[in-house]
């Protein structure tokens, strides 16, 4: 029994994976699915809101869009709103970004000597979203015993 449980969640796991692996190809987005970690786009987006994005480098950027992007120096990806887009006549286009609830431009956030994002840093643009559904997520990871406890629970659960 305990080998068929194994197997089980083993399949689980390659199932979620492949998954995962099919919406980065149908999406054209290296992270199709990310949570809002901050207060920064309320009210369009709210802390926990699950985002669907996509990433087709054929789309033109254009003012309005929100994109989540990389900054060379952070690991979390960040969910803001295109505010300026620079277009140049070789098709080289910058564009800056600004958080909607943030009295600033994010020109404090790029890297130093930074002042325009490049397509190159878009992850995705935000598609569709789910308000809240990844709360579970900002909690295991503000609450690192409950995410212990959530693990134990799962390994119980499969004896």
């Amino acid at each position: 029994q305990l080998y068929y449980q194994v197997l089980n969640f083993a399949m689980i796991v390659s199932s979620a994976l492949m998954i995962w692996k099919g919406l980065i190809v149908v999406t054209g987005s290296e992270s199709p699915i990310v949570v809002v970690l901050s207060g920064s786009m309320e009210p369009a987006f709210h802390r926990g809101d699950l985002l669907f994005l996509t990433n087709f480098h054929d789309d033109p950027i254009r003012a309005g869009e929100i994109v989540v992007f990389k900054v060379e120096g952070r690991d979390i990806p960040i969910v803001h709103r295109v505010i300026k887009v620079h277009e140049k006549g070789n098709g080289n286009i910058k564009f800056l970004t600004k958080g909607d609830n943030n009295e600033v431009d994010d020109r404090g956030l790029y890297k130093e000597g930074q002042n325009w994002l490049e397509k190159k840093d878009v992850v995705g643009r935000a598609r569709g979203f789910l308000p809240y559904v990844g709360m579970v997520t900002i909690i295991m990871n503000d609450y690192p015993k409950f995410k212990v406890c959530i693990q134990t629970f799962g390994i119980l659960a499969l004896v």
